[in-house]
């Protein structure tokens, strides 16, 4: 039998390749809306970073997840991602 494929993501705010479990979806859905996806199935394009803040704050600084979702991202809404990932 062959072992089963794990599949990789790029975190957006340390460019490492990371299995796809360990990182957070954020979401930007068609309705224009930039949410934290924790299930990892909602329709829209998706960004992935690493659980820890310091990505986070990273890709802010960098604006790399704005490029990522092609979406300007309001202060805001980074706060509301940094409370979410903090939570899990």
């Amino acid at each position: 039998m062959k072992p089963k494929k794990i599949p990789q993501r790029l975190c957006v705010g340390c460019q490492e390749m990371k299995n796809k479990k360990e990182l957070m979806r954020v979401v930007r859905t068609p309705a224009g809306e930039v949410l934290l996806d924790p299930t990892g199935k909602k329709a829209g394009r998706g960004a992935y970073v690493c659980s820890c803040e310091a990505c986070l704050n990273k890709a802010f600084k960098e604006k790399k997840l704005e490029r990522a979702l092609n979406q300007v991202i309001a202060p805001e809404v980074y706060e509301q991602l940094r409370q979410g990932i903090i939570k899990i």
